[in-house]
């Protein structure tokens, strides 16, 4: 192939989860289907050489080779040929922040650093602090895997040395086995079953490796390498050191300069130090290629327009979608409920901040460690704050970032902060103050001055990115992992770059954003599922419902938990999580209580009040269990439960495929999540990443041919009406590509009449008119005199076939036989 000449947009995207289980032949063999459908991009998981059955692809061992597990080079040349001959292209996650460390022998840049320390030749690629303030850590790698304190594992004989086929002499604990440096066994007269018979002989060979095995609960404190978030597996890359980008990016960037691969997804952005540099560095390096980024903004926060990206992978879109099918004005209605039935009344803005504090404490106390020893350092240098003590400090850097109300600043070396950035840390240093008062004022002055990049030096710049780098874990973990699993008041808003507080969005808010999407970023990625969204767009939508009904679900969320009390345990499990339970068997149901008990588990542990994952509280956990298998055996409970999700069912499923319809129409690129493409009613990871039948998909797109619109309404069960919508917007996007381009205009359409605030209409590229409902519940389908003003010409809806022509066109007409509307100006050509 050659190099492309310009950018590659894709029409649309289907996101496949690559692990071994589903392989690049898997992949291949779906090409014919996805094609079919209306696919232009296939968008990939990680498939470079990742950990020995990974599940996900995120562990990269090897950055520089393909996944062998998934069919290595030849089937991942098969697939490449395979979306050749149907004229699609590839779009691959990559994961430039972090890489795995634990799997012995598969990652040889840290191998070497292991067994040479810092003088090794990749010592530079990970982001190590060979001086950490622990004077007998200096030049060491801490590595947090023993199960007990380093003495007791080695006396019990845990720990012991073996010479590999390779005539290696290395370490082994259980799995894990790490190099032994040459110099520590130079000696002629040591020998394998010598050091294994002696502790102290043991103890002496490995007291001078690069490395220090330490009891795993010492990551919390004493970790000397960045880690992804709180995995201690995943050590930290130095993707803004031009060789170690190199190196890293090699096989990529080739792919991406042939044009095997047409674009990427950058995986966690605001783990790398500087990543607007990175981004740069990367566009340079392959001016063609469409780049998104999986960046996290909140509500009222926006991409950097420095960022030389097509925009993010879409949960800002997800989320104002979503949105749009919240009932706003019950939103006092449905806190009474929820503050009633869990006895909770804490505010949502200080969950958060505890949250983040807990995080801090639990799970990132080594980087508040090193940011506050760096922060010495400095203080050292200006006498007016020279006098504050270590604990002071710490104290101030952990209130800071539990204040910030975005992820992170982005402020370069060099450069000064810009207002965006300038705000965000006056509104954490005022919010700081209020917290602590017992902090010194000054003392956050100063932290702002640093943040802002207003006082300059070396150790300054330093601890300003750092900040910014720590910034984002601890939101993260407070908040996504957190925080969204104890603020349950309705469970559809607890979705990642959502607001759990705000409470829907108007007509006119979505239309202000997607305005101001079409004029920055109109060739992002639209999303309303994903790999690691905590419910499927069907559930949510499903739970949305609720806010409609407030009077109903109270009857049925207090009848259940009376009901179910005998299947307590000593009033285990609290109030907080059965109300979660339930919300989340209303959204996913039908589902077996394998899979609830499965993901209830899960969301105890994440919520960490009565249990956790680092140190479990089986008897709370168990109470847990006995009580979700429990109520799935109550026949009273599950009739009653059945009743009341009935009739939901259906109008859930119109909120479906509004949601659907705004993503392929809205400005920008829609990505279907893998099996998505019917009704898909999935919780957190693991479950939704459950296999996908694409043999039944593949039967059901066939039968379209042969079905008129009355005829798949008629199925609905089967997901046929969701398939339908799916693969006739894309074939108009395929037909007609200037309607959905990114120069393509995007206007708001006005709906007037008696139930205008139940429909949302927009144009894109004045010639074709998205119509959907919203509020279902809340008007029985009657549309009463509802119409959408357009000009008088003919408009055809494509989903139906039928033309509509003025002066007036009412809703009552348009989606009579489909419950969303496509509507073109026919035999038009561009």
């Amino acid at each position: 192939m050659t190099e492309k000449p310009a950018k590659t947009i894709p029409r649309a995207t289907y996101r496949l989860q690559f692990h071994p289980g589903f392989t690049f032949e898997d992949a291949a063999a779906a090409a014919d289907y996805l094609s079919v459908l209306g696919i232009s991009h296939i968008y990939a998981s990680p498939y470079l050489q990742a950990a020995h059955g990974s599940t996900h692809g995120y562990d990269v061992t090897d950055p520089t080779r393909v996944n062998c597990e998934l069919g290595g080079k030849d089937a991942h040349k098969r697939l490449c040929k395979a979306l050749e001959r149907r004229g699609m292209g590839q779009i691959l996650d990559i994961v430039p922040n972090h890489m795995e460390i634990f799997e012995p022998f598969s990652n040889k840049w840290w191998w070497d650093v292991l067994e040479k320390g810092r003088s090794g030749k990749y010592a530079g690629f990970f982001d190590i602090d060979w001086d950490p303030p622990e004077k007998r850590m200096a030049g060491k790698i801490v590595l947090p895997v023993l199960e007990d304190h380093y003495g007791r594992v080695l006396e019990a004989g845990k720990l012991s040395v073996e010479i590999t086929d390779t005539r290696q002499w290395v370490c082994r604990y259980h799995d894990h086995i790490f190099p032994l440096s040459p110099e520590s066994i130079a000696s002629s007269s040591v020998r394998p079953a010598h050091l294994n018979e002696s502790p102290d002989a043991l103890d002496t060979v490995l007291q001078n490796q690069h490395y220090r095995l330490t009891y795993w609960c010492a990551a919390s404190r004493d970790l000397n390498y960045r880690r992804f978030f709180a995995i201690n597996s995943l050590a930290a890359v130095r993707a803004e050191d031009n060789t170690v980008f190199k190196k890293t990016h090699s096989l990529v960037l080739g792919w991406l300069g042939c044009g095997l691969i047409d674009g990427v997804r950058i995986d966690h952005p605001d783990g790398l130090k500087d990543p607007e540099g990175y981004l740069k560095r990367l566009q340079k390096a392959a001016p063609h290629a469409w780049i998104v980024v999986e960046k996290i903004l909140h509500p009222e926060e926006y991409l950097p327009e420095s960022w030389p990206v097509s925009g993010t992978t879409g949960y800002d879109f997800l989320n104002q979608a979503a949105g749009l099918f919240i009932d706003s004005a019950n939103e006092n209605r449905f806190t009474e409920i929820y503050e009633e039935f869990t006895g909770r009344k804490t505010a949502y803005r200080d969950l958060i901040h505890n949250c983040r504090h807990l995080a801090m404490e639990k799970l990132l106390g080594s980087d508040i460690c090193r940011l506050t020893e760096l922060l010495m350092q400095i203080c050292e240098r200006h006498r007016c704050f020279r006098d504050y003590t270590r604990s002071q400090l710490k104290a101030a850097v952990k209130e800071l970032l539990a204040c910030m109300p975005v992820y992170r600043t982005y402020v370069r070396k060099n450069v000064t902060a810009s207002q965006t950035d300038q705000e965000t840390i006056s509104h954490a240093v005022s919010e700081a103050k209020t917290r602590s008062p017992e902090i010194d004022p000054r003392l956050f002055d100063f932290l702002s001055d640093i943040c802002c990049n207003r006082i300059k030096g070396d150790p300054e710049t330093e601890w300003m990115l750092r900040f910014q780098q720590t910034s984002g874990p601890v939101t993260a973990k407070g908040i996504e992992d957190t925080a969204f699993y104890r603020y349950n008041r309705l469970a559809c808003l607890n979705e990642v770059g959502g607001d759990p507080s705000v409470f829907g969005i108007s007509i006119r808010q979505f239309h202000e954003e997607m305005t101001l999407r079409s004029q920055r970023f109109p060739a992002a990625m639209l999303a309303t599922s994903t790999h690691d969204t905590k419910r499927s767009e069907d559930v949510r939508a499903r739970l949305a419902l609720l806010s409609e009904i407030p009077d109903r679900w109270e009857k049925a969320v207090n009848r259940w938990a009376a009901h179910n009390k005998t299947h307590k345990n000593q009033n285990l499990p609290d109030s907080n999580i059965e109300y979660l339970l339930y919300q989340s068997l209303v959204g996913a149901w039908p589902i077996d209580s394998e899979r609830a008990c499965a993901f209830i588990q899960k969301a105890a542990r994440e919520a960490a009040e009565h249990t956790c994952w680092e140190d479990p509280n089986t008897a709370y956990e168990q109470a847990l269990l006995d009580f979700t298998k429990n109520i799935f055996s109550d026949e009273f409970f599950v009739s009653d439960l059945e009743s009341f999700v009935k009739p939901l069912i259906n109008p859930g499923r119109i909120n479906s495929l509004a949601q659907v319809l705004l993503k392929l129409t809205a400005p920008g690129v829609p990505d279907i999540y893998q099996g998505t493409e019917l009704w898909d009613l999935s919780l957190v990871d693991p479950d939704n990443r459950r296999p996908v039948d694409f043999d039944r998909r593949r039967s059901l797109l066939e039968s379209l041919k042969h079905m008129n619109t009355d005829q798949i309404m008629a199925d609905m069960d089967s997901g046929l009406p969701k398939l339908y919508l799916i693969q006739k917007t894309l074939e108009l996007r395929k037909d007609r590509p200037e309607l959905f381009d990114p120069s393509a205009s995007y206007e708001p359409a006005e709906i007037t009449g008696a139930n205008h605030n139940h429909a949302l209409a927009f144009t894109r590229g004045s010639r074709a008119v998205t119509i959907i409902p919203r509020l279902v519940m809340g008007f029985s389908g009657d549309w009463k005199d509802t119409r959408i003003n357009l000009s008088k010409s003919a408009w055809q809806n494509i989903l139906t076939g039928e033309t509509f022509s003025g002066p007036e066109f009412l809703l009552k007409n348009i989606l009579k036989k489909f419950p969303v509307a496509l509507l073109v100006r026919p035999n038009h050509k561009p």
